[in-house]
């Protein structure tokens, strides 16, 4: 089984009630919309569900623009109801998502649930990422408000000691695509054949993506990188690069806490050690620290190459992938 529900503690349950006031609202589904509908958290599931679904099912991304950060978002009483009329809902998992565990939870819907982490293997079916994160412990301190829960659940409380930004996992995707096609086949059976043809077709542009890594991998010759927050980890490690960058200063930037002073100087020390090929910098999560480390390495002739979270505008996830491993490349050749 791919699909899995989380048991979130009442108090984040509760913490829905106060959704109507906060979030981005995703747009509402057309009225006259039929066939399935599914609910990805971000447009980068949303966009590989598309694919998968063609034309028999209507699929909503809750976050669908780079302009948005899902760190910090908090969904909305729209949000919730788009949850609860749901047939399929695709979260990433691994506490980058966790507004997706509320709205389920506070929406009472009998949607699937799929887990992205959970269908490559981070975790167990059914097992809570949040009991992982320090926002947890934190949540279920009977001290804290409700409004306070309610804003460190919409923390970016991560699986420790876990990537889990696997949307850049290739690989990954090809199965979180078979998982999705299994899904829908099983909540659609008259539509099965064209979910698997879907599937197919998918899975053979994914194999040129597979095939141009290992190609890109075989030319660039290794090296080591440095990161502002751990996001394209997979795809560089796939690209044969070797990720420096100490853990204390990364993560510090992926939960939005203060960077150690001896982390950002250690980062610093990286750059101006002559050994950096390239640095791979979040648009999403700037802060000063990043935009530091940013400037010491245009000072010293590092390549900067951007990534985001979310799909850019006008690309689908296998353009987006093929055009961050061009610009790897393209910066490693120059």
């Amino acid at each position: 089984m791919t699909s899995t529900r989380r048991a979130l503690p009442a108090l984040l349950v509760a913490s829905t009630a106060g959704l109507a006031l906060t979030g981005c609202a995703a747009p509402a589904p057309e009225a006259e919309a039929t066939g399935l509908s599914i609910v990805a958290s971000t447009n980068v599931y949303g966009d590989i569900a598309a694919a998968i679904a063609g034309d028999a099912a209507t699929v909503t991304s809750i976050i669908d623009s780079p302009t948005i950060d899902p760190h910090s978002y908090e969904a909305s009483a729209q949000d919730q109801l788009l949850i609860s009329t749901a047939d399929l809902v695709i979260e990433n998992g691994g506490g980058y998502d966790p507004f997706v565990d509320v709205l389920v939870e506070g929406s009472g819907t009998e949607a699937v649930v799929l887990s992205a982490v959970v269908v490559g293997g981070l975790l167990e079916e059914g097992e809570d990422a949040h009991a992982h994160s320090e926002d947890e412990a934190h949540s279920e301190e009977e001290a804290h408000s409700e409004e306070e829960a309610h804003s460190e659940d919409d923390g970016h409380g991560h699986l420790e000691g876990t990537n889990e930004h696997v949307w850049y996992d290739i690989h990954l995707m090809g199965d979180v695509a078979a998982a999705i096609a299994a899904e829908l086949s099983a909540l659609d059976a008259d539509n099965a054949a064209t979910f698997e043809q879907n599937l197919a077709a998918f899975e053979e542009d994914l194999e040129e993506l597979e095939a141009l890594l290992e190609e890109t991998a075989a030319a660039l010759g290794g090296g080591v990188v440095a990161t502002t927050e751990p996001v394209p980890a997979y795809l560089l490690a796939e690209l044969g690069l070797d990720d420096e960058t100490p853990a204390e200063f990364t993560e510090a930037i992926e939960e939005g806490s203060d960077v150690p002073p001896l982390a950002l100087q250690q980062v610093l020390d990286l750059i101006g050690s002559g050994e950096v090929r390239l640095l791979a910098y979040n648009e999403q999560t700037a802060s000063p620290e990043t935009e530091r480390v940013r400037a010491a390495a245009e000072e010293a002739g590092i390549p900067v190459v951007s990534f985001v979270e979310t799909l850019p505008e006008g690309e689908d996830y296998l353009s987006w992938m093929r055009a961050n491993i061009e610009a790897v490349e393209a910066a490693l050749t120059a």
